[in-house]
């Protein structure tokens, strides 16, 4: 009673088949088998050699959607997965290590398929049909702790293997599918809206956050290796193979196990470009997941009582709502470099377990990886959170390893480059701005040439050069495209905390800082013209139409105020505290000088604009002294402002505050951050599914053509405007 079901006898290659379709289809099937059973580890054992169709795939699926309520095959299945990996961290003899391993990797495989099926078809808000526990009268094996949470106890497992085995030859498949079974487990995420709310049902995930410290620091230690180290997979061998049969995995290198009668098509979408590296991939997404998880809980007398048929979900007080912390955040937040410790020079020794990992390999694999957004998003995190990998970035001598590859992307930023990467890109850039010693540094690098700049010929053109070329470039292609305050605050307020470290500054950097108040002072005037007629079309008309339109451009004109003086702010500074080792932005302020005049007494500006009409007098003056006869070539002015410089004490200067912007996160980041990682994990890992059944994403038919070619100008636009409200990220002016 309730043993293993009667298979047909296994006499060749074609009864395989036979006893994997008796065996899958008993799963599936209305028998339920207890758990300790011999059927599981037949179930698990099975050397499968052919695949089934996706139809008869999907027909398996609804059948164990309709079954396991009764049967908790899922429950069982994922208790032996466990077990397998328990076995598995235990000394065994390499047979019996095959063995298991084949096992353990059998039933990853089937429980991501079933699992998902389940998650992207539930119908209730608790996700019951998952039914992650096992029936009352189920007998169970002595030491199994019947009424323990299988969701805790089977992410325990998973994350404690992961953790504390090393990737080898042998385990590689293996933890490959345990990183795609996180994915899929914690895509119940998915289900729910862009504000995560108490109510959400995330079992897999919140049992990931709830254990303990030293398990946590070992997964994310691991991942955080995984992709560092960037072990391909070694497509020449075979594994668990039988003779010259490949047995139940195919080659290594199609980067997971296959279990080929449920194939693996199914559950990812192959149709994109494979990673070369699809370990590094996964470890970096599900750790992106990981930390970027948000769990608000509810105060007792904020949350409406159940009783009340009446009491819907809006009835909960956002105002009582506080996060229950994520313990992968501070984890990845309170890292350490292998090679130093703070703790040894400071003595502030770091209570409990960290995480410890080579900083080295970590900046020198952010750097090669830097074009593709989930490392920017990485880098943005070790930023924004560590101190100590934020201070062993800014002592690099080598950071060109890290900014040239988001310079270059903000350059393309214009090929369709996502606009998520565009706004991290600069996010890190204006983070970064914020030490002096950065600023300074970055002037000090100079870089022999610029062979993807194709406008004009970078030639020992400095680091901090590129970086202000770059950032003028992207304000002045979002003022003619895209026009997006909020990047065109972020570029402007990187640029003013460069200003006053500025140092031997490019003439082609200098024209293009001028230029760009050239620019924004034509659209200033514009709108202002346009402001003062819509103004006077007011007063006439007795109706008083076209109130919302004035509002209108009077913002516009408001934002391209603020702009303009920022730039004047930003020029002031060069002038004021880096004058003598920037001869060509004085250079550059001379020849364009008529494009200050209109501003000389305007009551915003005029302050500002008697600086650089101080610098412009003293140096006129100078050169008006000099012999008339004089013919003034380029280089001939140059020199004279070099001289020049000598002697410029800045008399007459007005000195003001200098500006330092720095970057703050909202209070609920969440909201942008939760959507941003999961359309990561889609573009990828590959990772499909049920576009009906998403409510994470505010346009999931999009998300779904994310990676085809050919998308419309109007879905860009939708989804930049979709992002413009969720992002929560703000600059602060320091006092």
């Amino acid at each position: 009673m309730g043993g293993a079901p009667s298979t047909p006898r296994n006499t060749g290659g074609g009864d395989d088949v036979s006893v994997a379709e008796y065996l899958i289809s008993t799963f599936v099937g209305e028998k339920s088998f207890p758990l300790a059973s011999d059927y599981w580890n037949k179930l698990l054992e099975l050397p499968l050699s052919s695949r089934w169709p996706s139809d008869r795939v999907r027909q398996a699926c609804e059948l164990f959607g309709r079954s396991n309520g009764y049967t908790r095959h899922l429950a069982k299945l994922l208790i032996h997965l466990s077990w397998c990996l328990q076995e598995l961290l235990q000394d065994c003899d390499d047979d019996q290590a095959s063995s298991i391993y084949k096992r353990a990797v059998n039933a990853t495989y089937i429980s991501s398929v079933f699992l998902k099926h389940l998650i992207e078809n539930g119908k209730s808000d608790g996700l019951v049909e998952l039914h992650l526990s096992l029936d009352e009268s189920e007998p169970v094996p002595h030491g199994f702790v019947m009424d323990q949470d299988i969701q805790n106890f089977v992410m325990h497992s998973v994350l404690n293997f992961i953790g504390s085995t090393e990737v080898s030859p042998n385990s590689y498949v293996l933890h490959q599918e345990l990183l795609n079974f996180m994915i899929v487990a914690m895509s119940t995420q998915l289900l729910s809206g862009p504000s995560p709310g108490p109510r959400d049902a995330n079992p897999f995930i919140d049992a990931a956050m709830s254990q303990e410290k030293s398990l946590v620091c070992l997964a994310v230690r691991r991942l955080l290796l995984n992709y560092i180290y960037r072990t391909p997979p070694n497509a020449k061998t075979y594994l668990y193979s039988d003779g010259d049969s490949p047995g139940i995995l195919e080659r290594v290198g199609s980067a997971a196990a296959t279990f080929v009668l449920l194939p693996l098509n199914y559950l990812v979408n192959n149709s994109g470009d494979g990673s070369k590296h699809p370990l590094a991939e996964f470890s970096l997404h599900v750790l992106l997941i990981l930390t970027n998880y948000h769990k608000p809980i509810m105060s007792d007398e904020s949350l409406t009582d159940k009783s009340d048929d009446s009491a819907t979900s809006e009835s909960v007080s956002k105002g009582h709502a506080f996060s229950s912390g994520n313990i992968f955040s501070k984890a990845l937040a309170n890292a350490r470099d292998v090679e130093f410790d703070r703790s040894d020079v400071e003595g502030n020794a770091y209570p409990g377990p960290h995480v410890r990992i080579p900083f080295a390999s970590l900046f020198d694999t952010l750097g090669m990886c830097l074009a593709d957004e989930g490392a920017v998003l990485l880098l943005y995190s070790l930023l924004q959170g560590n101190s100590d990998f934020k201070e062993y970035v800014l002592v690099r001598t080598d950071l060109d390893t890290m900014l040239m590859p988001i310079l270059e992307t903000l350059y393309n930023a214009s090929k369709r480059t996502s606009s998520n990467q565009i706004y991290m890109m600069l996010i890190v850039l204006l983070i970064l701005s914020q030490d002096s010693s950065f600023n300074s540094s970055i002037h000090k690098m100079i870089l022999p040439s610029v062979p993807w700049y194709k406008e004009h010929l970078l030639h020992q053109t400095s680091l901090g050069s590129l970086m202000v070329i770059i950032l003028i470039r992207t304000v002045q292609h979002n003022l003619s495209k895209l026009r997006d305050v909020y990047l065109q605050t972020t570029c402007l307020a990187t640029l003013a905390n460069m200003a006053p470290h500025v140092h031997h500054l490019s003439a082609y950097a200098s024209q293009r800082l001028v230029s760009l108040f050239y620019m924004l002072s034509r659209k200033y005037n514009k709108l202002s013209e346009l402001t003062d007629e819509k103004q006077q079309s007011i007063k006439i008309s007795l109706a008083g139409e076209g109130d919302g339109v004035s509002e209108d451009l009077a913002a516009e004109l408001q934002i391209f105020t603020d702009f303009l003086r920022l730039v004047l702010d930003i020029l002031n500074a060069i002038l004021t505290y880096a004058l003598p080792r920037n001869p060509e932005i004085v250079y550059a302020v001379m020849h364009r000088q008529e494009v200050f005049q209109p501003f000389k007494n305007h009551p915003r500006f005029h302050e500002l604009v008697e600086n650089i009409y101080t610098v412009l007098d003293f140096f006129n003056s100078r050169m008006d002294s000099q012999r008339s006869d004089r013919e003034w070539s380029v280089q001939k002015v140059l020199e004279s402002i070099i001289d020049s410089c000598r002697f410029w004490r800045g008399e007459g200067m007005k000195m003001f505050t200098q500006l330092h912007f720095s970057y703050e996160q909202e209070s609920h980041p969440e909201e942008f951050f939760i959507p941003y990682v999961w359309q990561l994990a889609f573009s990828r890992c590959g990772f499909n599914f049920n576009p009906d059944a998403i409510n994470l994403f505010p346009l999931p038919h999009q998300v779904e053509k994310q990676g085809e070619e050919g998308r419309g100008e109007e879905v860009e636009e939708g989804k930049e405007k979709k992002i413009q409200e969720l992002i929560e990220q703000r600059i602060v002016l320091d006092p």
